[in-house]
């Protein structure tokens, strides 16, 4: 049984997690990563679009810089990679870098047609479950600031939002969040 740790202000609770029919989370195979690389794409290309953003204004961004070759070097350095799966297609992504005791959520992302169905959620706690497993005991998050949906999203899940930066290389400010992993 996996269980998940939630807090919403100064309040947290620990959840089991529910299997559902079809949908597993599991880890990233080799053979995963260009299903994974499109899930990215076609899931950060949203934002992208909705926000402006192209491959000339913003060719670090996320949807125009993720490949295959990228995922296969941090497959390589064994970062934890989880699909959510639906009949064995990848409808979302997470994936960790760990350090010491902190890490990174990197690109959690869920697929347009299957947004609004609580699959970000059940990922992003599968994430914390992976790092408090793992010995971290805080994740940082980086997101697009202007996003607000999705800042608003992490800290309705209990992250808490902590710093802005603006880099030339990007039309946007960076927002950083963190989600403490202690219970």
């Amino acid at each position: 049984m996996e269980f998940y740790k939630y807090c919403n202000m100064n309040t947290c609770t620990i959840t089991l997690k529910i299997s559902r029919g079809n949908y597993m989370i599991k880890p990233i195979e080799k053979k995963d990563i260009p299903q994974c690389v499109k899930v990215i794409k076609t899931s950060f290309l949203t934002v992208a679009n909705e926000m402006g953003f192209n491959q000339q204004n913003a060719p670090r961004f996320t949807a125009f810089s993720v490949n295959a070759e990228r995922l296969i070097n941090q497959f390589n350095e064994l970062r934890p990679m989880y699909g959510y799966f639906q009949n064995n297609q990848i409808v979302g992504y997470y994936s960790l870098q760990i350090i010491d005791t902190k890490c990174e959520l990197n690109n959690l992302c869920v697929l347009p047609e299957f947004r609004h169905q609580k699959i970000g959620q059940e990922l992003f706690f599968h994430a914390v479950n992976t790092a408090i497993e793992r010995g971290c005991t805080i994740m940082e998050i980086g997101i697009v600031e202007e996003n607000t949906t999705l800042n608003q999203w992490y800290q309705k899940l209990g992250a808490v939002h902590v710093s802005t930066k603006k880099f030339d290389f990007f039309p946007f400010t960076c927002g950083y969040l963190t989600y403490n992993l202690q219970l």
